[in-house]
């Protein structure tokens, strides 16, 4: 499908009919790169520095020209009647890429382009010249820009902004950008996002967001790079909400009917298109000295590319007496007419090295400053007619691509080490190696368990057949003793029947000597009697012998035992040589911040306008030195900055002291305190804290921090520096009540943040914030319910917007029994903060079951009839009337407020 020429901007045709392109020629269509060859060795272009608005330095960019299209739009119906005798005022030669304008009938001028596209040219075929090449160099991580320059009706609007809703084959490069963007990321490890704005009458607005219609344009002073925070961005996760998107952006966007185009673009349209990918370093295999077969593998980096692709359809210049613009229109064409003549004249200035580039002419140039002479890879397609009608408009296109083919771009691929990603992958194989432990620890445990149990099996056994055999060894003896005294016996009846008849002297001496031989047999089975007991005495023996080798079983099974005992100490050591490895991914992390933050030197950051969160500029005393309050900012100017920070590491601990306390008291006034940051006094007084035990140094730093984070910027800095972990040791060390009253101030600023809420929370500084309460001093616990009180109220603020859900981490903490405790304290300062905390907890209902629990109904009825304050007896008022939980408690419980 060829490009239209006037109707609706995405619906219809624009301007008159396309010749579609027969399939045998569109088959011999050379496919081109659209990417410059310059090889990366080559020099950079001399230009000046003040010429060109760079996005970054850094010497390792890759040089890349300004690439220029033309494409011509065929003749429209009104063009075919009113030009029916005139020939067009443009030859084209896309073969050579050259095109001929006709100034009249005998004299021509011969122009060269990188491409140049015939009124037959598909959409297709135009994406993949102009704008394909470019998305290629964002998936890479480069910035690009494509952009649509012509006469009003000629096609920019179709070339790059066509949906494509009846014919897919009418794309435009918009669509078929993100299409490839899509295909060419991954929804798991990547975002996309887009922004779609116009620029009205010099206003830049918000086409996704029409009542966000006076954009700021904010620039990095020290980069250069331009941004628009307060633009919408939406996340883009397939290409159906992506075209939703433009259907929404298309019909807030400026058009009129004027002689030249029934929908001519009275805006210039711009949509940002944001690439976040993450991509990982190539692993490095390192051998050991000691053994050349074995090798150690390091770490792959984890890197994250940041790349902008910008996609810009200028409205059409137009010449007022042939658009017949007038009233309003007139205005707006003067707006157009205005902006790109500045574009034009910044363009001019560019190629030709001037030591001036009128950036701040207009708003369009400003936001094109990346993409003319910056870091940004361009193609530029300027859309023409074939009207002789119109060859002023039509010379004047032709020349300002030629000025474009001149400017010179340096492209930088902007990327970072993603420290997250490479924590978290840490935090896995840590996992891992605790698991697998675990598991072995347990094999262990069982291997143990079942020696042990068989060991207990066998001797049980062994014990068994000793009793056993020793009880048929027993009675084996007393059969035989038995049987010897039977045989005894029969043989004593035997020889009284023989001699039974004997004469009495013959018998007495026979009796006599049968007696002897009785009582020789008696002592014989005396004899074997012994002899018997002597063999069980011999088997107890045995069996005696066999119990003490069960007590040498036993032995060894106190060895196993000393065994498991080593292995349970052994265990312990892995478990702390575990948390040793979790303390320095801990540190590894807070160093990968440090470092990412050297990287990105100077990047803005974020701003407040909620100035309620922040306490007092005065609520803070301030130390005094020897009594004495010293004329700080008169010795800031004789003395200087730098060398005062350089006496906080000085060896003598009087000299330290008394620059600590210079520098709190610096601290202390607003105008200091932006120099102390840079001149990195924040990171010196974190070390003080960090490194000194003496109670003075740590009590004045507590301060000068504390004065530090009444500013918004170096609030973010204190957290990404470790200020809330030393902050919480430091509460948890500390006795004098002056220091807890100093870290307390410190950590309540943090807590009026709201950007800082959760990193607040998981680095302790709650938790830290209420063990300080044990100090009880009134000071401290003023400070303390101020904390809570600011912490509550951004908490309050952030589930409102629906950027937090769940109950508070204040109550997840612990926190509601102390606030109900002093809601109603005597000193005033803890009671207004403290029924102030109240009031915005109970303002969410996830909350309102444990506050009603914890006793937190009646000091909210009791604030709302006997607070001394109008605004806070109101808040709490209107809380309890809007909560359907507390309106149901106070009519079960009967109370009337």
């Amino acid at each position: 499908m060829a490009m239209a020429s006037s109707s609706s901007r995405n619906g219809g045709t624009r301007g008159g009919s396309m010749r579609p392109v027969s399939g045998a020629n569109s088959s011999n269509l050379r496919s081109s790169s659209f990417k410059s060859r310059i090889p990366s060795s080559a020099p950079a272009p001399r230009r000046s520095s003040s010429a060109a608005p760079l996005g970054g330095g850094g010497d390792n960019g890759v040089p890349g020209r300004v690439r220029v299209a033309v494409r011509l739009r065929p003749r429209n119906a009104d063009e075919c009647v009113a030009d029916a005798d005139f020939a067009d005022c443009v030859e084209l030669q896309p073969e050579l890429k050259r095109l001929k304008l006709r100034k009249n009938n005998w004299d021509t001028e011969t122009y060269e382009f990188d491409d140049v596209l015939t009124e037959s040219a598909s959409q297709k075929r135009v994406y993949q010249v102009v704008a394909k090449p470019v998305v290629e160099s964002v998936l890479e991580g480069y910035n690009g820009t494509v952009m649509a320059y012509g006469q009003t009706g000629t096609g920019k609007t179709f070339t790059l902004g066509r949906l494509g809703d009846e014919d897919t084959a009418a794309r435009g490069i918009m669509v078929r950008s993100m299409e490839d963007i899509i295909s060419g990321t991954s929804l798991d490890t990547d975002s996309i996002s887009v922004s779609y704005l116009q620029l009205y009458m010099e206003t830049i607005q918000d086409l996704l967001d029409p009542s966000n219609d006076n954009i700021a344009i904010v620039e990095d002073p020290k980069t250069g790079d331009v941004s628009l925070p307060g633009a919408t961005h939406v996340e883009i996760r397939n290409q159906q909400n992506f075209l939703e998107l433009l259907h929404l952006g298309e019909t807030h966007r400026v058009a009129a009917n004027t002689k030249l185009n029934t929908e001519s673009s009275r805006s210039h349209a711009i949509l940002m298109v944001h690439v976040k990918r993450s991509v990982v370093e190539h692993e490095d295999s390192v051998s050991n000295d000691a053994d050349n077969s074995s090798h150690f593998v390091r770490p792959s980096k984890p890197l994250v590319r940041r790349s902008k692709l910008v996609l810009v359809d200028l409205a059409g210049s137009e010449r007022v007496h042939k658009s017949g613009s007038e009233g309003h229109m007139l205005e707006e064409a003067k707006s157009i007419n205005l902006s790109l003549s500045a574009l034009g004249k910044c363009i001019n200035a560019i190629a030709e090295n001037s030591p001036h580039v009128p950036l701040r002419d207009s708003k369009l140039t400003r936001l094109l400053r990346d993409s003319f002479g910056g870091t940004a890879r361009t193609s530029l397609i300027v859309t023409i007619g074939p009207s002789p009608r119109h060859r002023g408009e039509t010379t004047s296109t032709i020349l300002f691509g030629q000025r474009a083919m001149k400017v010179e771009n340096m492209l930088k691929i902007k990327e970072e080490f993603d420290y997250k990603s490479l924590s978290k992958k840490l935090e896995v194989q840590l996992d891992k190696v605790i698991a697998e432990n675990e598991r072995q620890l347990k094999a262990f445990d069982d291997d143990v368990e079942r020696i042990n149990q068989q060991a207990q099996n066998r001797i049980s056994e062994v014990e068994k057949n000793f009793a056993e055999a020793l009880e048929k060894e027993k009675l084996k003896c007393q059969m035989e003793y038995m049987e010897s005294v039977k045989k005894l016996e029969e043989k004593l009846i035997s020889n009284q029947r023989e001699n039974g008849k004997r004469n009495g002297e013959v018998n007495g001496v026979v009796t006599a000597s049968e007696l002897a031989k009785l009582k020789e047999s008696l002592e014989e089975e005396i004899k074997l009697k012994k002899a018997a007991e002597e063999e069980v005495n011999k088997l107890k023996s045995q069996s005696t012998l066999k119990t003490r080798s069960g007590e040498g079983e036993d032995a060894g099974m106190s060895r196993l035992q000393k065994l498991l005992e080593d292995e349970a100490l052994h265990k312990k050591k892995l478990e702390e040589e575990v948390t040793i490895l979790r303390s320095q991914l801990v540190q590894l992390t807070f160093e990968a911040d440090q470092m990412r933050r050297c990287l990105d030197r100077g990047a803005p950051g974020n701003s407040y306008s909620d100035t309620d969160s922040l306490p007092s500029r005065h609520s803070q005393a301030r130390e005094s030195v020897n009594g004495q309050k010293a004329p700080f900012a008169t010795l800031c100017e004789q003395v200087g900055l730098q060398k005062i920070l350089q006496l906080l590491e000085s060896d003598d601990a009087n000299i330290r002291i008394h620059a600590v306390k210079v520098v709190a008291n610096l601290a202390a006034e607003e105008a200091n305190q932006e120099k102390i940051v840079e001149a990195g006094g924040l990171a010196s007084l974190l070390m003080l804290l960090r490194s000194y035990e003496d109670e003075t140094v740590r009590r004045v730093a507590a301060g000068a921090i504390a004065n530090l984070a009444m500013n918004e910027v170096s609030q973010q800095l204190i957290v990404d520096q470790g200020g809330i972990s030393l902050l919480s040791l430091t509460a948890a060390d500390a006795e004098d009540p002056q220091t807890l009253r100093m870290v307390a101030g410190a950590i309540a600023n943090l807590c009026g943040n709201d950007k800082l809420q959760a990193r607040l929370w998981s680095d302790g500084g709650i938790k830290a914030l209420l063990g300080m309460v044990r100090c009880g001093h009134p000071d401290v616990l003023a400070q303390v319910a101020r904390g809570i009180a600011n912490f509550a109220k951004c908490e309050s603020r952030a589930t409102t917007q629906g950027v937090k859900s769940g109950r508070s981490l204040l109550i997840e903490d612990g926190a509601l029994p102390w606030i109900v405790q002093h809601a109603n304290d005597e000193a005033a300062p803890i009671r207004r903060h403290i029924e102030l905390a109240l009031c915005h907890l109970a303002q969410h209902e996830v909350n309102a079951k444990e506050m009603i629990s914890g006793g937190a109904l009646w000091e909210l009825v009791r604030i709302s009839k006997e607070c001394s304050r109008e605004d806070i007896r109101s808040l709490a008022h209107r809380t309890l009337s809007s909560s359907p939980v507390f309106r149901s408690e106070i009519r079960r419980l009967g109370i009337h407020f």
